[in-house]
């Protein structure tokens, strides 16, 4: 007998920002799931029509109050298939993009931290590229999980000449 073929995923099309200072500090945002507290990087789902680059724009000024940003290269990509707590989405596919940060800054969100929490977001912090590495050996949790050896290269290394594929 035929089976009908398996539903093609609902993936999640979004963009995050790699905001590094050239004393290698990085900006992430604390997410608060259910099972799991995660630092990432700031930046989230693209709206319907919005390119990669646009909903970037977007997503700095709502997380960070960044409204002038100078976006530079695709440098990573990461998809990883999990079900969205909204349950329209069966994973998500990032596009990290470096994004110029010539100084730390105060963060100054456009959304409130209301909005903001709904979203899961709780906190935004700068992280020093030692400490993302030390507090991955213990036990911190990172998104990528390979954060740390993937900012030493491209602060060692510069851009990669093609977008990285960052595993989970």
């Amino acid at each position: 007998p035929m089976t009908d073929p398996a539903p093609a995923l609902r993936i999640r099309q979004a963009v995050r920002a790699l905001l590094v200072t050239p004393d290698q500090h990085i900006l992430l945002v604390r997410f608060e799931f259910p099972d799991a507290t995660v630092w990432s990087l700031p930046g989230g789902g693209l709206d319907p029509g919005e390119t990669h680059v646009d909903a970037l724009h977007r997503e700095l000024i709502e997380e960070v109050g960044l409204h002038d940003p100078v976006v530079g290269a695709h440098v990573w990509n990461r998809e990883h298939i999990i079900a969205h707590l909204d349950g329209e989405w069966d994973g998500q596919r990032d596009r990290y993009y470096v994004v110029e940060a010539h100084e730390r800054f105060e963060p100054r969100p456009a959304l409130s931290w209301e909005q903001l929490r709904e979203e899961r977001l709780h906190e935004l912090r700068w992280w020093h590229l030692d400490e993302i590495e030390s507090a991955t050996s213990h036990g911190v949790w990172f998104s990528p999980r390979s954060l740390g050896p993937l900012l030493r290269s491209l602060v060692t290394d510069g851009a990669p000449a093609t977008p990285l594929d960052t595993g989970i």
